[in-house]
């Protein structure tokens, strides 16, 4: 691929001193960096139009097919500060594949994995400023792409658009890591057989939100989702993969079956866990075995997995029969905090990256 030029149009800057307020408490998705990244897609051209654009609404026509057919992708990454100063992002090779992977399922076209990287590259560089330096704080980037070919008519868009914009993120644990209770959907699934399961897609999250407003009115923080062909098999939470924790050490969670995400965190949990020389077992989980486990005392720990939270120490499965497994003071465990640690160290730089996840973009020298 010829390595597109990236026009850019400079924003107008946030006041120091306001963004520095901004980054002293910047919650999760509520403030977002002065630029974004645009690149066009049509099936004469290819991909064309890269540009660097100040951050602000797009174009929308009332017939693009995205708000008609749903096709859209996306995917979620950070961006570190090291204590040195640099700036770095983790494994974004490995999202560019991932968003690939959703957008032959979703019908629309693949991105060359070496321009996603370049466009994390190009808007984390000019928006430096934005990556703040506090504990567990992180620079959120949501890479997206839409259809937006104006027609009305069941096939495949045309036309689409691929972009990025940034959002700096405080730890999701303003208190600390602490246990959550998670609440399993019985009436209403995530994903089906042949369906989008393993895509990124918004679709999928959109599912989620209803049985995620019934698990909090249980007091519980996220969903779990099994197969509907089966109604015990585990699949994955609302927008988290699951791990279970033996005594032995031995860690299990749910195989990539059609209908869980390959999640990059997941997967980064994995290696960690096997360079360790620990076991683990990508099989089918169900939740008659973790209950069984955990009521006999072999299961001793579970956590969620994914990009924002990194890893979510569970302590408690509910559902409307009651409480299903309760770990009690247990929780969390040690397994699953010492995993969260490494990982966090290595995407922080406090610990050796030896396995070259980390990207570094921006220097402190400049």
């Amino acid at each position: 691929m010829t390595e597109l030029t990236f026009t850019r149009t400079p924003a107008t800057r946030l006041p120091d001193a306001e963004r520095e307020a901004v980054l002293a408490d910047p919650g999760f998705g509520k403030r977002f960096t002065d630029h974004m990244i645009s690149i066009v897609w049509d099936r004469e051209q290819g991909w064309h139009d890269a540009e660097v654009l100040p951050y602000g609404p797009i174009p929308m026509d009332p017939a693009s097919s995205v708000l008609h057919y749903g096709q859209e992708i996306f995917e979620g990454l950070k961006a570190y500060r090291h204590p040195n100063g640099d700036i770095v992002t983790f494994r974004p090779e490995a999202n560019a594949q991932r968003l690939n992977e959703s957008a032959a399922r979703l019908a629309l076209p693949e991105l060359p994995v070496e321009l996603f990287v370049q466009a994390i590259r190009e808007l984390v560089t000019v928006d430096a400023d934005w990556v703040p330096s506090g504990h567990d704080q992180s620079l959120y980037l949501r890479p997206f792409m839409i259809a937006d070919e104006s027609f009305l008519g069941v096939r495949a868009a045309e036309r689409a658009r691929f972009m990025v914009i940034a959002s700096p993120a405080g730890p999701y644990f303003t208190g600390g890591v602490k246990p959550v209770s998670i609440w399993l959907s019985g009436e209403h699934a995530r994903a089906g057989r042949g369906g989008t399961g393993a895509a990124k897609c918004g679709g999928n999250y959109a599912s989620s939100l209803l049985p995620t407003r019934i698990a909090a009115q249980h007091g519980c923080a996220q969903v779990l989702f099994t197969d509907s062909a089966t109604e015990d098999t585990i699949d994955e939470l609302g927008g988290m993969n699951l791990f279970l924790v033996h005594r032995d050490g031995r860690l299990v969670t749910p195989e990539l079956n059609g209908n869980i995400l390959d999640g990059i965190t997941r997967k980064s949990l994995i290696r960690l866990a096997q360079d360790r020389g620990l076991t683990v077992e990508e099989r089918k989980v169900t939740v008659g075995e973790w209950r069984a486990g955990a009521a006999d005392g072999s299961i001793t720990e579970a956590f969620a997995c994914g990009t924002a939270a990194v890893i979510t120490p569970i302590g408690q499965l509910k559902s409307e029969q009651g409480v299903l497994v309760d770990f009690g003071d247990r929780a969390p465990g040690e397994l699953t905090m010492s995993l969260r640690d490494e990982l966090t160290g290595i995407q922080f730089g406090t610990v050796a990256d030896r396995f070259g996840w980390v990207e570094r973009i921006v220097t402190a020298e400049g």
